[in-house]
């Protein structure tokens, strides 16, 4: 054999070598581009796909998005990738984003149905509040009403911790409230490896053990879901773990009655108002369709909103790059999937046609609150608009949902254009009847403060502090008779909730009118700091922002009667005259009084018939009380607080504004009290 080779030989022979290499891998390259998803999972004919950006693409045959779905490979094979971000569109009335398939047909609980997968989750975001019960996790696979409430009885989520290599598998039951109102619904949590649900941190960043059963990312799982004869039957299975099986009635509810709700459920949701029963036949009469996917279910809204639903994580203001190159996400990677449903399933298509851009389409106060015909409104900017059915206002006047609950925002900044008489902005109601004391009128509101000013000066009263509800009188000298304050000082996590009663001055001089303050949580209007940053003790039964609280202003005959309400605090109630004062003369003055006003020259007496045939009317929202006037022109009233030269949107950027939010009201005539 010859072995000699020449130089231009072997080069020759070398390149003809690399020629089929590249051929070879390039066909390896276009046969791996090729695949899709339905190579992989060969279902996607039954569902809509959701995206991370809020869009219905319809069904994902032969489909990818770069962003959210796509396929993948490792050594274990090819995986079907769904991947959302903590900020984005969202579909329906959802906080949350969600990469997800959602069933073309619903069916009855009482049909056979089922629903299998194989999984692993890459990803959860890398922020938020270890307090918050959804922060750090994603649903992967759910039951989903498509009738009624919409609730949903099986979410099955992931959840780890930052810093920690193992998390946590558990599926929910959400009741089908019972009623109209859905905003009392909850979940109770199952564990399966690891924690349930109501497992959270001490503090912001504060986290609990690592679970030792739990389950790491990148590490596979399975699910199993039949639903059979009204029962839903629960299979989870992973490499290493034992194998956990789960039955549930999804036609007869065990949770109709209030004794038969679970100590978790007592623990996690009553604080935040989610106390509902179940209707007794559960999901008996709905249709149901299966959900699987990416469900992110962090989100950056303030925990304050919300504390179970409500992440306060990082979304780079909804900035999809940058929330991916930090890992403010979640990702979920699917190798095997499957279902199977009764011939009787009908189309879904009602499901779709009332959620798809839902969260795009605006809902005006008027539609949360059905009152708003009965006042006008002042906003923050100074303007009056008098027709407030399908009216709202970006800046001063909308609606939000904080997981469960639609509510009418009214927000305003330490300084703009205020009415005539007041040196504070406000963007409040004002009713549009008139009536005396003698006539009486109710006001109701369930409410809750989300931000007073974070600046201005401790020594004055009126500092960090918003007005939420009022009597203002039409005539004389128009004073008002009640003021529902909220106050919280910087730094300190409860406030304070009192009212004052202004007295209608005895004379033609206003000038020397006064309020008292009477404390209902926490401390009165009087508790101030001895220097312009010193604050006193926060006050032990008071009330945080985002809390919850509710009022009732009951005017009969005369007598006004007040309520107040909030869950864990006592109920408080007040009486007073509004035709009969009891500040005729000077020795009448309280010591309150003697301490706030008399300094600054306002220690006047009240005409002896109080308000007496004068005419009132409501007022209700956020009529912010600090502002950025100089102390040393009044030291009860002007607050110091910084207003960025009248800039609202800086105000708004640097906390220097009101926020209150309300879910419910009423207003109408008086009753006789109980």
């Amino acid at each position: 054999m010859n072995c000699n080779i020449t130089k231009s030989t072997f080069v020759h022979y070398s390149l003809m070598v690399c020629a089929v290499f590249l051929l070879n891998s390039c066909k390896e390259t276009e046969k791996s581009a090729m695949v899709t998803a339905n190579d992989v999972i060969p279902f996607f004919q039954h569902w809509n796909l959701i995206l991370g950006d809020g869009s219905n693409v319809g069904q994902a045959t032969d489909y990818e998005n770069k962003d959210f779905f796509y396929t993948a490979s490792d050594d274990n094979g090819d995986w079907v990738v769904f991947k959302s971000p903590n900020g984005g569109s969202t579909h329906g009335s959802s906080n949350n984003t969600r990469t997800e398939l959602a069933q073309l047909k619903k069916w009855t609980p009482m049909s056979e149905a089922k629903m299998n997968a194989t999984l692993k989750v890459m990803n959860v975001s890398a922020t938020g509040d270890a307090r918050v019960a959804s922060t750090y996790s994603v649903v992967v696979g759910q039951i989903h009403s498509a009738d009624g409430h919409e609730n949903e009885p099986l979410k099955i989520f992931y959840k780890k911790f930052p810093g920690h290599t193992k998390g946590s598998v558990f599926w929910h039951y959400e009741i089908n409230t019972a009623g109209d109102d859905n905003s009392q619904r909850w979940d109770y949590s199952h564990p399966v490896w690891g924690y349930d649900f109501s497992v959270v941190g001490t503090a912001e960043n504060s986290y609990p053990p690592e679970p030792e059963d739990g389950i790491a990312l990148g590490e596979e799982f399975s699910y199993e879901v039949e639903i059979k004869d009204g029962m839903m039957y629960l299979t989870f299975t992973s490499e290493g773990h034992e194998t956990r099986t789960f039955t549930k009635n999804l036609i007869s509810s065990e949770y109709a009655e209030r004794s038969n709700i679970p100590e978790q459920v007592e623990n996690l949701f009553f604080p935040i108002g989610q106390d509902g029963v179940e209707r007794k036949n559960a999901y008996a009469d709905e249709g149901l369709f299966f959900k699987l996917g990416t469900y992110n279910q962090t989100n950056g809204k303030d925990p304050k909103v919300n504390r179970v639903w409500c992440s306060g994580a990082e979304t780079h203001g909804g900035d999809l790059e940058k929330q991916y190159a930090d890992g403010n996400y979640a990702e979920v990677w699917f190798k095997s999937a499957n279902i199977t449903i009764s011939d009787e399933a009908i189309s879904n298509a009602g499901y779709f046609e009332a959620n798809d851009g839902l969260s795009e389409k605006t809902v005006y106060p008027s539609e949360v609150i059905p009152f708003m015909d009965k006042f006008k409104i002042l906003l923050g900017n100074g303007a009056t608009v008098e027709n407030l059915d399908n009216f709202d206002h970006k800046d001063f006047f909308y609606t939000v949902i904080d997981g469960t609950r639609r509510w009418v925002v009214y927000k305003t900044p330490n300084s703009g254009v205020t009415s005539k008489n007041s040196s504070n902005t406000r963007t409040e109601l004002h009713e549009k009847r008139d009536w005396t004391p003698e006539d009486g009128g109710k006001l109701t509101g369930t409410c809750k403060v989300m931000q007073v000013s974070v600046s201005g000066d401790v020594r004055v009263p009126a500092s960090y502090s918003v007005v939420v509800g009022q009597i203002h009188s039409g005539e004389g000298h128009e004073n008002e008779p009640l003021k529902i304050f909220y106050k919280k000082f910087p730094g300190q996590t409860k406030g304070s909730v009192f009212w004052n009663y202004e007295i209608n001055t005895a004379g033609d001089d206003n000038s020397d009118r006064w309020d008292y303050s009477t404390a209902v949580w926490g401390n009165d209007m009087s508790v101030t700091g001895t220097t312009k940053n010193d604050y006193p003790d926060e006050p032990m039964d008071g009330i945080e922002l985002g809390e919850e609280f509710s009022y009732e202003v009951n005017v009969y005959k005369g007598i006004m009667y007040l309520t107040f309400k909030s869950e864990g605090h006592e109920t408080k109630t007040f009486t007073k005259n509004l035709i009969a004062s009891e500040y005729v003369k000077k020795s009448d003055l309280p010591g309150q009084v003697r301490k706030l006003f008399v300094p600054i020259g306002q220690d006047g007496t009240e005409r002896a018939a109080a308000y007496s045939g004068e005419l009132k009317y409501f007022k209700q929202g956020a009529y912010n009380q600090t502002n950025g006037k100089s102390p040393e022109t009044n030291m009860v009233w002007s607050a110091g607080a910084e207003t960025y030269g009248g800039d609202i949107a800086e105000q708004y950027e640097n906390g220097c504004y009101t926020e209150v939010w309300f879910r419910e009201a009423t207003v109408g005539l008086g009753t006789q009290p109980k």
